[in-house]
């Protein structure tokens, strides 16, 4: 066995015991969804760019397939406060 793969099992191991091992992989119960997870997180970030991926989690993290958080908001009469958020990039 290689180092690599001596690496990766323990990755794993950490992983399903509940430790995010990689970074934007949270909630993955194994090292490959952490990193399917981690990947899919990236690609969305890239669709809509750095201001709509912001846009998209000020607005309480309510998004589903169905619908935007900023719906979801409206229709659960949830107040988002957009005036300490701004479009800059910093």
């Amino acid at each position: 066995m290689t180092t690599r793969q001596k690496k990766r099992e323990e990755l794993d191991k950490r992983a399903k015991q509940g430790e995010t091992v990689v970074p934007g992989g949270i909630g993955g119960k194994s090292l490959e969804t952490q990193e399917h997870l981690a990947e899919g997180g990236q690609t969305r970030k890239e669709q809509i760019g750095i201001a709509g991926y912001q846009k998209m989690g000020r607005k309480g993290g309510h998004s589903t397939m169905d619908k935007s958080g900023e719906k979801y908001a409206a229709e659960e009469g949830i107040d988002i406060n957009e005036s300490k958020f701004t479009n800059e990039e910093k």
